[in-house]
């Protein structure tokens, strides 16, 4: 199996996974789930490679012209996430089977999800940025479909179209970002690009690259002032809600960031707007899941926080700061992913999802609680889970970050007070007390429910028991490539008394506290979100409106309906486009060869009829006075091409001409008297704009018989027709070799008109026999 296999493994899956999921039934879930735990195996696999400092690289030709081709690229920092998306993806799979059960539309979800699944494995493996930008726009729109699944309802509808439209903005910054990337150093290659680090960022759009791929990466990883479209996307199904939102899909930001944190670490502006920012939507999203009631917004908005605090690490760049987000983040994807899971058990078990009316579930949904109280220790950061590791590394880091370390302490002890307190509101509180849930509540669900959660949070412990599993394997190689030189990691779980174990004792008594005081703090809190609908998702509704208003108005305008505004603003934009270029260029003012004195008396007169036909059609009061003359400048035009030796055009003329005089007299036969219905300043501006286009029209024909390519083309045609059409006869070789789409064209066309005429030629109007 190579890294090729991995990525096109899970679309083939995906697009076969509803006729297998029929084909399966109830046990679907089980058997989908073999793809993503043999890929987590094979990932497995190389482990020992990437500890050696052996990456792994396949490339794989696209456009070579433009040497970009789908190179895939294995390090530790890929590696991280890709088994990340293949462990957390397989027992998604299975859970998806159990809480899908009946729904009608579960078998369009597996391939949703393993289309989500093989689209962010290409975006973490792609070594060309211009794949890795097709990978992160499929991530999109395959959440897209999945945040919308139940389309049925308009909240799910407006949360996909939210999410993917402001994910779609960041796409497209991202896309501008790489392009500008990849024309300063000379390769699309990410590697090279990376390796090519003091060139780039001495090269003027060094610094415009940067700042779009920031707000690629903002906007995908939910950073202020984008973290809205996160929570609104828990209109999802859980098991999506679990997977994109808190383990795999808005951690592509992260990635994108700490992917390119060495190119740009040293860059002025990088540090400071990454670390602001992430520290603003880690206070932020911390804050606003306080205020939440619904258990996947508080979740959702606690991952806003999590995404926050990942962000702010990163941008310290420091060794000790890469370690420190890379634990954090294996962490935080499994007791995240786990909370989620378990509040979909409980929203499917009890029907209930709001914190005030869940309580005492223990008692009956054992398993659940287990996997929940688990979960919940470790994004508490106790020991001996991991997340105690993740978070004693994070007060290490902001103690020793060079200058503001008492700043970023304090912010950092802020936000592990709420982190705690959120913990204990979502993992613990729904499962102790006195019982508050309906009463029809007296079970865990099927093993497809709670089997996922457990399994997730048991490994939370498990790494936290035995942290030197993942320090060299996985941690380490994934620090080494956001922060190249890192030293040897190490995590154990007592490092004696130290400042960072005090501050993490200090949260958790903070955390706490906040949880005991929540009741008094309520009514503050359900105050403050009054004020939730005035922040950014007011500005994104206002521009959504403003778009939409925008686009009715410029609708009735270009889209009135009528072909004749079409027709006008077709030719008036052409003849607009084509005078300013001519002009700017200097072809219309300059000299133009009117060569008179070769014209013979037969063709001035034929020039002339042409042209007097031509003014009879645009002032005749009949309609078919009209055709009669528009069929005189049609055949006009043949008798030139016939004259100047090129009887095929003629030819093609002369049928033209005569199918669309039979179509139009056949046509107006059936129309009402002839009557001018247009007012003179309709006219008038019809003839202005008619005699824009013929003016363009002349002067481009005089333009090009006097520069002198016209003999340049014919001599081409007639040195290469036996050549490279191996035909003797010149204008057959020009048809059906050199102009062949043309010639396609031309018969379509005369095969629809044809069959026009007809139609026209069957059709009897009511009342009148044959």
């Amino acid at each position: 199996m190579g890294l090729a296999t991995v990525v096109l493994s899970g679309f083939i899956l995906a697009a076969a996974a509803p006729w297998l999921a029929r084909w399966w039934g109830r046990t679907a879930g089980w058997l989908l789930s073999f793809l993503p735990v043999a890929l987590a195996i094979y990932l497995g696999l190389q482990l020992p490679m990437i500890t050696e400092g052996r990456p792994q690289f396949a490339r794989f030709s696209w456009v070579p012209a433009l040497d970009v081709g789908l190179s895939l690229y294995l390090d530790g920092l890929s590696l991280l996430f890709a088994l990340l998306i293949t462990g957390i993806g397989s027992l998604i799979v299975i859970y998806s089977g159990g809480y899908l059960a009946g729904h009608p539309h579960r078998h369009r979800f597996y391939a949703f999800m393993l289309m989500f699944m093989a689209s962010m494995l290409g975006l973490v493996l792609a070594d060309d940025v211009i794949a890795l930008f097709v990978f992160w726009e499929l991530t999109s729109l395959s959440s897209y479909l999945l945040i919308g699944f139940d389309h049925e309802r308009p909240a799910a509808r407006a949360a996909a179209l939210q999410a993917l439209l402001v994910t779609g903005l960041g796409g497209l910054a991202l896309l501008a970002g790489v392009l500008m990337l990849g024309s300063v150093a000379g390769s699309f290659e990410l590697s090279t690009i990376l390796a090519r680090g003091e060139t780039v960022r001495g090269q003027p759009l060094a610094r415009p690259a940067m700042l779009l791929i920031l707000v690629g990466a903002f906007t995908k990883s939910a950073q202020v002032p984008f973290h809205f479209w996160l929570p609104n996307a828990m209109e999802a199904p859980t098991p999506v809600s679990a997977y994109l939102h808190s383990a795999t899909m808005v951690k592509a930001g992260v990635y994108l960031l700490a992917r390119l944190n060495p190119l740009f670490a040293g860059m002025e502006g990088w540090s400071s707007s990454v670390t602001t920012i992430g520290a603003a939507t880690m206070i932020t999203g911390a804050v606003l899941a306080m205020m939440q009631v619904d258990l996947k917004r508080i979740l959702a908005y606690s991952t806003v926080s999590a995404l926050g605090l990942l962000t702010m690490l990163l941008g310290f760049g420091t060794e000790a700061a890469a370690a420190a987000a890379m634990v954090f983040l294996l962490a935080h994807a499994l007791y995240k992913g786990a909370l989620f899971l378990v509040a979909g058990v409980v929203d499917h078990e009890t029907g209930v999802r709001e914190i005030t009316g869940l309580a005492g579930l223990g008692r009956v949904m054992r398993m659940t609680a287990l996997a929940a109280g688990l979960s919940a220790l470790a994004m508490a950061g106790l020991p001996p889970f991991l997340g105690f590791i993740g978070k004693e590394l994070v007060y290490e880091t902001t103690l020793h970050v060079p200058g503001g370390r008492a700043a970023w302490t304090t912010v950092t002890m802020a936000w592990s007070i709420l982190y705690v307190a959120i913990a204990v509101i979502s993992g613990i509180a729904p499962f102790v007390g006195p019982r508050i849930a309906p009463a029809s509540t007296r079970h865990d669900g099927p093993v497809t429910l709670w089997l996922g959660p457990l399994v997730l949070g048991a490994l939370g412990l498990a790494m936290g028991v035995a942290p030197g599993t993942v320090a060299q394997p996985l941690v380490e190689p994934a620090a080494a490539a956001v922060a190249p030189g890192s030293a040897d990691v190490s995590l154990a779980l007592w490092h004696g008394v130290n400042p960072g174990l005090a501050l993490s004792i200090a949260g958790l008594l903070g955390g706490l506290a906040i949880y005991t005081a929540q009741g008094a703090l309520r009514p503050a809190l359900d105050g403050a979100t009054r004020l939730l609908p005035w922040g950014p998702a007011r500005a994104y509704e206002a521009g959504l409106d403003g778009l939409n208003r925008a686009a009715v108005a410029q609708t009735r305008v270009l889209q009135s309906g009528y072909l004749r505004y079409y027709l006008l603003l077709i030719v008036l934009a052409a003849a607009v486009t084509g005078w300013y270029t001519l002009l700017r260029s200097g072809v219309a003012g300059g000299p133009l060869r009117w060569e008179w004195g070769d014209a013979r008396f037969h063709e001035l007169v034929l020039a002339a009829l042409i042209i007097a036909a031509a003014a009879w059609a645009a002032r005749s009061p009949s309609r078919l006075g009209a055709v009669a003359s528009l069929g005189v400048t049609g055949y006009g035009v043949a008798l030139i091409y016939f004259i100047f030796g090129a009887p095929d055009l003629a030819i093609t003329q002369f049928l033209v001409e005569t199918l669309t005089v039979i179509l139009f007299v056949l046509a107006f036969y059936h129309l009402p008297r002839f009557a001018v219905l247009s007012h003179p300043a309709a006219r008038l501006r019809d003839a202005a704009v008619a005699v824009a286009a013929g003016g363009l029209m002349t002067l481009l024909v005089v333009a090009a018989a006097g520069s002198g390519a016209t003999r340049a083309v014919s001599a081409y045609f007639a040195e290469n027709s036996l050549l490279l059409g191996h035909g003797r006869n010149v204008v057959n070789v020009i048809l059906v070799d050199f102009r062949a789409l043309d010639t396609l064209g031309e018969t379509v066309v005369l095969a629809v008109a044809g069959i026009g005429v007809y139609v026209l030629l069957k059709l009897r109007p009511p009342g009148r026999g044959r």
